[in-house]
């Protein structure tokens, strides 16, 4: 039985990464386009991920998230950029910030901890609140970085973009961070601190009385998905080159939050799926708004159809599937499928509606 529950524990990070794997093994044989497009969307992975073990888990949407992935993109820029471009462009930096070019990990790494420690101080204020005031705080953090970072002009360039940043990330590369982001929300969500979450989430009152300090639990969640963020920033940043404060605003973030709501915010694999799903369609419009040839008949989308589409898909998932395409469930091998309850169940724990 034992070693049953721990198969049971470990198969949905498994197969997710598989499946991580398989797209990125493809993408090899294919284009040099289809291998920026598969590294596209595991960065994506790493980015819907550290959300949900926020929001997943705590039931709260939160609006500010990209905040902290443009932070990690912005950290990975100052310490990965070579000393001379700095002191030309962004000479506000620290000299200990306008001397350092570390390597790219370490650096990705320094990122998603700069991002942490903004959570930490962000979410000891913001998450005093509850439900709609929560939220709507933490769309105050998104406005308030993308304000600050484009008017800081000595240290972030301003509203111009940072060029310049090396971009040693690659399918592999995004392919391990987005196992190791799988890895953590799995891990969190098996730990007493994704239980008491959940706990917090369902039932405060009983949670309360158990002695579970829910703004701790909360914070906690918030920090660590903070971290994540951080990191995929970091990884964009590193995949394109360039940031841009606009980059990580309004636009991104109802894409992400649309992946998570469309595979469903209450499971990993449901956040996973989302992201894949999403991906191949956004990919699938932007092909055919440049237009396509079938048949000897030219067929090209108006400019805007890709916003248009994901937004009628997110509806249509809402009615037809209001907890999402995963319905609140997690990938599992097919004969075990039969034979286990969901992943992750407790009395406590959201059930699919």
């Amino acid at each position: 039985m034992k070693n049953f529950l721990l198969r049971h524990r470990l198969e949905t990070p498994v197969l997710l990464c598989l499946a991580l794997a398989l797209l990125a093994v493809l993408s090899l044989a294919g284009s040099n386009s289809l291998q920026r497009t598969a590294t596209e969307v595991l960065i994506r992975v790493v980015m819907v991920v550290g959300m949900f073990i926020f929001i997943g888990h705590s039931g709260l949407i939160s609006f500010g998230h990209m905040a902290f992935v443009g932070i990690g993109a912005y950290g990975v820029a100052w310490t990965t950029m070579e000393p001379s471009i700095k002191q030309y462009v962004l000479t506000g930096l620290p000299d200990m910030l306008q001397q350092a070019s570390l390597p790219w990990v370490p650096a990705s790494l320094l990122a998603g901890l700069l991002a942490a420690a903004v959570a930490l101080l962000a979410g000891a204020v913001v998450l005093r609140l509850n439900g709609i005031a929560a939220s709507i705080a933490t769309f105050s953090l998104l406005a308030i970085f993308n304000v600050v970072y484009s008017s800081w002009d000595s240290v972030t360039a301003g509203s111009s973009s940072i060029v310049g940043i090396p971009t040693p990330v690659s399918v592999w590369q995004a392919f391990i961070f987005a196992a190791g982001a799988i890895a953590l929300a799995h891990w969190h969500g098996m730990s007493r601190f994704g239980l008491a979450l959940r706990a917090v989430r369902e039932e405060p009152v009983a949670a309360r009385s158990c002695g579970i300090n829910a703004w701790r639990q909360l914070l906690v969640a918030f920090v660590l998905s903070a971290f994540v963020c951080g990191l995929g920033g970091a990884l964009d940043a590193q995949f394109l080159g360039v940031v841009n404060p606009d980059a990580y605003y309004l636009g991104r973030t109802f894409t992400c939050l649309t992946m998570l709501v469309i595979g469903g915010s209450a499971s990993l694999s449901g956040a996973v799926t989302g992201v894949l799903v999403l991906s191949a369609l956004m990919e699938l419009l932007i092909r055919l708004e440049t237009g396509v040839s079938l048949g000897g008949m030219a067929l090209q989308l108006p400019g805007g159809s890709q916003e248009i589409v994901t937004g009628l898909a997110m509806v249509l998932v809402l009615i037809r599937r209001p907890t999402g395409l995963m319905q609140g469930r997690d990938w599992q091998w097919p004969r075990l499928g039969r034979l286990a309850a969901p992943a992750q169940t407790t009395p406590l724990e959201m059930q699919p509606r």
